[in-house]
């Protein structure tokens, strides 16, 4: 049967949607392109966030157009499928099956069902197929989340932090290596949480060195930091090892330490500064990332202002940041007093730019370096060539460095760049041979 998989939401997301893709290819089914040309279609929700859900409903009433044509399967999974499965089942009767995360043990059932196949392959033995650029993969170290964070429905959804062993992860990285990836890209919803489950203590730093130690890997990168997680021997450790790049994605949610009690933040601001200190003590240019909320109820001009002050302070590489949004069933979702959504978008519209100058100026100490690029696309216009360095993570969440060469470059390959100009985001260059 010809499928079309559709895959919404964050990275740790595309790794479930990988394997699934695996799993429908190893019991013989074709995956197309285009929903047009498909017999059954997999949606994988998210459903993490109001504007998350409203994509994902929209993707699932789009696809349910092709109903009309030759489409005779549509399949839901993942998150919003696990938060709202008898409510999808109720209210869009076009959806032939819903599968919850908890239920994916049960897939290649549910799918071998739906498709009329044997199914002899379950997800839990599947093969990912890698839909991302070659040189580049994820590998998910954990599912779900024991934080339980107020404004956060991620432990509803998937369940506390669940580490997978140490050795399975090991075994798909050297698959993955022998596949031609380069850079590999540790993530789950906290990774400095990973290990405590499993073999009681933080053991994010024993993986680091057992994959640091798999030949093929050029760059390991790691993802979701949670600051009081990262402790003295893990910024060392990682200085130890060539392979892990020190780039230090932090997500504070916010500066104020009231704020950040009432979001269920352990730590504080004051415990961040100091983080901060020792990893630019152990790496002369660490790169480093932060992730904030607006408009979490009890938000007032001061929170913000101390917020500001904040990342002036730090000088952040990279932020990300988003308004509030209530989740049923969280703490937040009834906590008080509410702030306006004209006042949330206010407020982030303020700090966006600020991070846009603060970004810029830290940009500027890049000019005339010559730095390490892997290369990932070729401009059909301009002939330049576009990647990203250890500064920039994938899939466009920081930036890219475009630069000008006077040969032929193989994607995937690196090279060295020397920067001549720089933007907020991007930075521009010549290849230096």
């Amino acid at each position: 049967m010809k499928v079309g998989f559709i895959s919404l939401g964050c990275s740790k997301n595309l790794v479930d949607s990988e394997k699934m893709m695996g799993m429908l290819t190893a019991n013989g089914h074709t995956l197309v392109s285009h929903p047009s040309q498909a017999d059954a279609i997999v949606i994988n929700t998210c459903g993490f966030i109001t504007s998350a859900k409203e994509e994902a409903i929209s993707t699932i009433f789009e696809m349910a157009e092709y109903k009309k044509q030759n489409l005779k399967k549509l399949i839901v999974v993942g998150c919003l499928a696990q938060r709202y499965k008898e409510e999808l089942e109720k209210e869009i009767p076009e959806i032939d099956a819903v599968v919850r995360i908890s239920d994916y043990g049960k897939l290649h059932e549910v799918l071998a069902e739906q498709l009329q196949d044997e199914g002899k392959v379950c997800f839990a033995a599947a093969k990912r197929q890698l839909t991302s650029k070659p040189w580049t993969a994820y590998l998910k170290i954990a599912e779900g989340c024991s934080n339980h964070c107020t404004y956060c429905a991620i432990p509803l959804i998937r369940g506390d932090n669940v580490s997978f062993p140490m050795e399975e992860l090991v075994e798909e990285a050297k698959e993955l290596a022998a596949k031609g990836v380069k850079e590999i890209v540790l993530n789950a919803q906290d990774t400095t949480k990973y290990g405590v489950d499993l073999y009681g203590r933080r053991c994010l730093l024993d993986l680091l060195e057992k994959i640091h130690e798999i030949e093929g890997f050029r760059w390991i990168r790691i993802l979701y930091m949670y600051p009081d997680e990262i402790d003295d021997a893990l910024v060392e450790g990682m200085a130890r090892l060539p392979k892990v790049i020190p780039y230090f994605d932090i997500p504070m949610q916010h500066a104020n330490n009231e704020m950040l009690q009432r979001m269920n933040r352990r730590g504080t601001k004051e415990d961040v500064v100091a983080l901060v200190k020792k990893i630019r003590s152990v790496f002369r240019q660490p790169v480093l990332r932060t992730t904030f909320i607006v408009g979490f109820p009890g938000e007032t001009r001061e929170t913000i202002e101390e917020m500001k002050q904040f990342m002036k302070d730090i000088r952040w590489d990279h932020m990300g940041a988003f308004t509030y949004s209530p989740e049923e069933d969280t703490p937040g979702f009834t906590m008080k007093p509410v702030v306006m959504e004209e006042l949330k978008n206010k407020y982030l519209e303020e700090i966006m730019e600020l991070q846009e100058k603060i970004a810029y100026e830290n940009q500027q100490r890049k000019t005339g370096m010559t730095i390490e690029v892997l290369v990932e696309d070729k401009e059909g216009l301009t002939g330049r060539y576009r990647g990203r360095s250890i500064w920039d993570a994938p899939d466009g969440v920081d930036g890219m460095v475009i630069f000008t060469s006077d040969r032929d470059i193989e994607m995937g390959s690196f090279v060295q760049v020397k920067v001549t100009k720089v933007l907020p985001h991007d930075v521009f260059g010549e290849e230096v041979c």
